[in-house]
Formats: C-alpha cells, sequence, structure tokens
C-alpha cells in the first residue's frame, strides 16, 4: 500500500473545512452538503483500503510515513511530522471515520433549517482533521496538536449557537476546563523531554519497556498524563463541561460528547500502556477514577429530564467504565467498550434529536410519553441503542460490558472486589435510567397537545385540567415541579429517511457490533482482542483457559440479571404504578435534591475556586492599574498599534490579486524556512 495515502485521510476533510470556510456562504446548501460529506466519505473509503491491507496474510504490523522533514530540529532535539497506522490507530479511525460519517449524513437534514449551515459543517471537517491527526500522530508533539485542535473545535460547534447565551458560555466552559488538564499534558511532556530528549512514541515506549523499574518517573508523568485525560474525557474532577456542552447541536452531541472527542484521554492512556505498566500507582488512580466518575453520573443520571442531559451524564457513566478498563490493565476491553459505546451512544443521541425533531424542539421528558406508534423507525432504532448501553444480552453493550466486569474482578489490583461491585452497580443503575428515558419517551399517554388544521383548542383545557386533577400523572413523577405548559406540538412526524437511514445502520451496529469480542466462555473467539494483541502485548493474557470458563458465565450472567432488574424496576416504577417513584422522591426529598442538583459541584467549585481566583485577579489588576504601569505600558502599545494598524490597512487592499501575492510571498518564506531549518542549521 502506498504510505502516502496516509497523509490524505486527515487532509482530505481539512480541505473541505477550507473550502466551506471560505466559499459556503456564498455556495447554495446543497453544495455545501455534497462537500462536508465528499470530504468525509473519502477518508472512510481510504481507511476501509488500510483495514483490508493489515487484515491480509503477511501484513505488518504497524505503518509509519516517511518522515518528509523535521518538524522541530534544535540542538539535537528532533521532532518529525509523521503518521502511523496499527492495530490500535485502525479501530480508531474505523469509529471516527465511519460513525463520523453517519453524523454527517444525518446533520444535512437535521441542520437544512439553520442559519449558518455552511459554517457547521466547515466547522465539523475541521473536528475530523484534528481527531484524525491525534489518532494518526506518531509523537506525542503532533498529538497534542490533535488534542488542542479537537478542543479548538468542539468549542466551535458546542457554542455554534453563539447569540444564545447559555451556547455561549457553555463552549467557554468546555474550552477553559480542558485547558486545565491540557496543562498536565504539557508538563507531561516536558518531563518526557528532559529524560528521554525526544517525543517519539516509539523510542520512549522501548526505553521504558527495556526498564526494570517502576514508579518514580514514570508515575509523576502517568499522572500528568491522567490529568489531561480527565480533562478531555470528561472524568473526576474535571468532567462538569460535558453536560453543559449539550446545548450543541444534537449532531454535535453525537460526534464529539459520545464517538470521537471524549474519547481521546481513553485512547491516550492506551496508546502509553507501556509507560501506565510501569506505574501499579497510576492505574489504580486511573481505576479509582474510573468507578466513582462511573457511579457519580450515574445516580445524576437517575433524575435528569431533558432528555440530551440524561444521555450526557450516561456518557460521562460510561467513559468512566473506559477508565476502569485501563486502570485494571486490560486496554483492549477498554478499546472495545470505546468502540461499542460509539455505536449504541451515537444512535441515542441522534434518535434523541429525531424525537426532538418531531416534537417541534422539545427535550423535556416529561412533556413526551405515547410517541412509539407515531415514529416508529425512531422508535425501533432508539430501542436497540438502550437494550446495547443497558447491556442486555445479545447486544454489543452486553459483552464489552461483560468484559470488563470479568477482568475487573480477576485483576491484580488490590482493590479489584471494591471496584468490580461498583462497576456492577453502575450496570443497574444504567438499565434503570436508560429504561426510564425509554418508558417516559415512547409509552403511556401523550403529554403534549398536537394541533393542526384540525385541532380544538377545548382539547388544550381539558388536557391541563386532567393533568392537575391526576395525582400519579407523570408529569408529577419523582415530586418535580410539574411543568408550566402543555406544549404546543404542531403535527408529530417521523424524520425523513437522510436522518433515519444512520439511525438504523447504527442500531444494526449497537446489535451486532459487539459479537467480533465474544470471548471463549460463550462461545466466541475474542477476535478483538487478538486483534489488538500486538498492540497490548504486555496486557492479560488473553489465551483460553477452560479453568475460567466457568466464572466468565457466572459473571456474565450476573451482569445480565442486574441489567434485567434495573429495567424491570424502571417499567414498575414508570408504567405499572407511577405514583410509586412520586412516594420514594417525597420520601427521600434530601436525596433526591442532593441528585438534582447534581451534588452542588458547580456551585462548590464556584464559590471555592473561580471566585477566589476573580477577586485576586482583580485586585492585582487594580493594583497595577493605580501604580500607572498598565497606563505607561497602554499608551506605548496603543502608539505602536496605530501604527501596525496603519501598515495591515495597506496590505488589506480587497484586491483579489494582492492577497494572492501576499499568499504567495508567504508561502515562499515558510518554504525557505523549512528548508534552511533542514539543511541549514547544524545538528
Amino acid at each position: 500500500m502506498n504510505l502516502q495515502l496516509l497523509w490524505l485521510i486527515p487532509i482530505l476533510p481539512f480541505a473541505g473545512f477550507l473550502v466551506n470556510g471560505t466559499l459556503g456562504r456564498k455556495l447554495p446548501r446543497a453544495l455545501v452538503a455534497t462537500i462536508a460529506l465528499l470530504f468525509t466519505a473519502a477518508p472512510a473509503f481510504l481507511v476501509a483500503q488500510l483495514w483490508i491491507f493489515m487484515k491480509s496474510a503477511g501484513a505488518p504490523l504497524s505503518l509509519s510515513t516517511p518522515p518528509t522533514f523535521p518538524w522541530i530540529a534544535v540542538s539535537g532535539f528532533q521532532v518529525n511530522f509523521a503518521f502511523t497506522v496499527d492495530h490500535l490507530t485502525l479501530v480508531m479511525l474505523g469509529v471516527i471515520t465511519g460513525v463520523g460519517f453517519l453524523i454527517h449524513i444525518y446533520s444535512v437534514s437535521y441542520m437544512a433549517h439553520e442559519e449558518g449551515y455552511w459554517r457547521f459543517f466547515a466547522y465539523l471537517n475541521l473536528f475530523m482533521f484534528f481527531m484524525l491527526v491525534l489518532v494518526l500522530a506518531s509523537n506525542f508533539l503532533l498529538l497534542f496538536v490533535g488534542w488542542e485542535g479537537v478542543g479548538l473545535a468542539s468549542y466551535l460547534l458546542i457554542g455554534f449557537y453563539f447569540t444564545k447565551d447559555s451556547a455561549a458560555n457553555a463552549g467557554k466552559k468546555a474550552f477553559i476546563v480542558n485547558r486545565i488538564g491540557d496543562f498536565g499534558f504539557l508538563l507531561a511532556m516536558f518531563l518526557l523531554v528532559a529524560h528521554y530528549g525526544t517525543l517519539d512514541f516509539n523510542t520512549i515506549f522501548a526505553s521504558i519497556a527495556a526498564s526494570p523499574l517502576t514508579g518514580g518517573l514514570f508515575t509523576a508523568i502517568a499522572l500528568l498524563l491522567v490529568l489531561g485525560a480527565t480533562g478531555k474525557s470528561a472524568q473526576i474532577p474535571l468532567y462538569i463541561w460535558l453536560p453543559d456542552a449539550m446545548e450543541g447541536p444534537t449532531p454535535v452531541s453525537a460526534l464529539i460528547h459520545a464517538a470521537t472527542m471524549v474519547t481521546a484521554g481513553i485512547y491516550m492512556i492506551a496508546r502509553c500502556h507501556v509507560l501506565f505498566d510501569h506505574s501499579p500507582t497510576a492505574l489504580t488512580v486511573v481505576a479509582c477514577i474510573g468507578a466513582a466518575t462511573a457511579l457519580f453520573a450515574a445516580t445524576i443520571g437517575l433524575v435528569q429530564h431533558d432528555i440530551k442531559r440524561v444521555l450526557a451524564y450516561s456518557t460521562v457513566s460510561q467513559l468512566g467504565y473506559m477508565f476502569l478498563a485501563c486502570g485494571v490493565g486490560d486496554y483492549s476491553a477498554g478499546i472495545f467498550h470505546l468502540m461499542t459505546h460509539a455505536f449504541f451512544k451515537g444512535l441515542l443521541f441522534l434518535a434523541a434529536g429525531s424525537v426532538i425533531h418531531a416534537l417541534s424542539g422539545e427535550q423535556d421528558m416529561r412533556n413526551m410519553g405515547g410517541l412509539r406508534k407515531r415514529i416508529p423507525i425512531t422508535f425501533w432504532t432508539m430501542s436497540a441503542g438502550v437494550f446495547a448501553i443497558s447491556g442486555i444480552f445479545p447486544f454489543a453493550g452486553f459483552y464489552s460490558k461483560d468484559e470488563i466486569l470479568y477482568d475487573t474482578f480477576n485483576s491484580p489490583n488490590h482493590l479489584h472486589i471494591l471496584l468490580w461491585f461498583v462497576a456492577l452497580l453502575t450496570a443497574g443503575l444504567t438499565s434503570f435510567y436508560m429504561f426510564r428515558l425509554w418508558f417516559k419517551t415512547f409509552f403511556g399517554g401523550s403529554r403534549f397537545e398536537e394541533h393542526g388544521p384540525t385541532h380544538d383548542y377545548d382539547l388544550h383545557s381539558a388536557h391541563l385540567a386532567a393533568v392537575h386533577a391526576s395525582k400519579t400523572s407523570t408529569l408529577v413523577l419523582e415530586a418535580e415541579p410539574e411543568p408550566s405548559h402543555v406544549p404546543h406540538i404542531h403535527s408529530v412526524h417521523e424524520s425523513p429517511w437522510i436522518m433515519t437511514l444512520p439511525l438504523v445502520l447504527l442500531a444494526i451496529l449497537s446489535l451486532i457490533g459487539g459479537w467480533v469480542g465474544i470471548p471463549e466462555a460463550l462461545g466466541g473467539h475474542n477476535e478483538f482482542d487478538h486483534f489488538l494483541a500486538p498492540v497490548f502485548n504486555a496486557g492479560l493474557d488473553i489465551a483460553a483457559n477452560p479453568a475460567h470458563f466457568f466464572m466468565e458465565r457466572v459473571d456474565a450472567a450476573i451482569s445480565l440479571l442486574v441489567a434485567l432488574t434495573g429495567a424491570f424496576i424502571a417499567w414498575y416504577f414508570y408504567c405499572y404504578k407511577p405514583g410509586t417513584a412520586a412516594a420514594l422522591a417525597a420520601k427521600y426529598r434530601r436525596l433526591y435534591s442532593l441528585l438534582d442538583h447534581k451534588y452542588w459541584v458547580d456551585e462548590i467549585y464556584g464559590r471555592f475556586i473561580i471566585t477566589p481566583i476573580l477577586v485576586i485577579s482583580r485586585l492585582i489588576l487594580n493594583g497595577l492599574i493605580d501604580g500607572g504601569i498598565i497606563q505607561g505600558t497602554a499608551s506605548g502599545l496603543a502608539a505602536s498599534t496605530r501604527g501596525g494598524g496603519w501598515l495591515v490597512r495597506r496590505i488589506q487592499s480587497g484586491n483579489i490579486r494582492s492577497y494572492a501575492g501576499w499568499l504567495a510571498a508567504g508561502a515562499a518564506v515558510v518554504i525557505a524556512i523549512v528548508l534552511f531549518g533542514h539543511h541549514g542549521i547544524p545538528h
């Protein structure tokens, strides 16, 4: 295979970003969508070719692009701008390009009536470019470029509705919180450079693997990388940005907060498994953070009413599962769950968008109900996602969760029993709140008013009276305040085929996507683990061991029983005896209030971290102003800025030929610098 084609995989989405970003405002929407789809379909096709080549007999375990020039070369320190593909990269590429392309298709219709249509697809392509750079990178610095790039793209996409204060604030929150984690990532890179003199993956990991030492430096670097991962993958204590990020368009939630960006931290830990294997302390920290996050987020998800926020806290919880898998040393199980999660959580977000689309923008589940027969394709496909994430056999989530639970129970970690129990409890809670969403959305009577040409407004008053008269109405479940109105829906309708097609494909993957990882104990061959074995050769032994088959079957039966129990309780609370939930919430009002207010974490951060920082910053700033330092500096800056502005005005003439000339001159300067840096600087 021509290795130069590797460069095309990220470059093509970037080309789509450039075309739509510069010309999209003047192009018809159909052409904007065509450009965006074309430049994401082509990388998916190239990745499919890579899969075929890497699976063929005699294929190498990894492919690398020949470095065309040193990206950085200073005093013997060199970083190449090069890409590498191994089996781990291949899985990530398949998820990013495959699920990403389906989400692009869905967005063509979902965003059809939005302002800034061209801007949305430009940002979406830009995100794809940076995510592909992140997973293809052959060194930490290039990975960090992709890491920061997806942060920038997510900020633009979360704040897409920038005229809406909540969306703008959510974008800023995501950007700032992730910078905290990125600080840890930077410090880890500084330590790597100081001790190894390089940032190349292969060189560093070979040195670490050859070292008989554990802990110490390895622990310091690993914990700093974990800090970066907690920001990007929304783990305690930096998870707070992800629920607010639901302010972005629903396709953004599906792409960024289900299938791709939030899994970057998991990928980074798996990529650095050699480093983490040399630090049992860091692995224990990862496992504890994952288990705590999984349980913590699941409890909050129990009482959410916004359909997207339920899925947001579910995402945080499932990312905790992936962290737990990596923390007990089974990186393959973490990546397996990452893949299946991309299928069913991407499906759930897109199906939620279809529900919102059908209900004219309504997101509150208290104002839904009775949609099972009104939007049947959405119902059946979302059902597949609910069953998969709940761990119901034989859907994909059953196999990936079962592997995490079994390997946690059998891990050498001294906390393995506690971690297993927390993971099992989280599985039950997940099943409960996901079936709660399912029942409240699709079953029971309609809790909205649909009106069209034949609408009778007297029905609205009658419906309101019935709601207030009923003590067991689903509107008063869990003792929450009743909605102030029954929403008016113009006409409930199924989504167009261009939205339902991705749902159907993702539903199929949510069913069969886990079959590649069926363990030997359940009659499979664990093909997924064997596929990743060349990457994680220091991980858990994946060879068939009949002595463990019985225990693995018992563990699978227990996890399935717990999932079915959660589903049964949700049915009992929300279908059979809906007043039960309200009674329990009233009886344990303080506990309900604690969950409803999300443990007051945002308020605690605001009072004890953000407010003191703002106060200190203002005191320092006022002191500098009173001391005259800033005024004098500002005057000098103002004068230089005026001079610079005059020069820039000369350059910005509005003449396209002039711009082309400046562009050519700039390109020539860059090429000269590169050539000089490569040939003229002594090494």
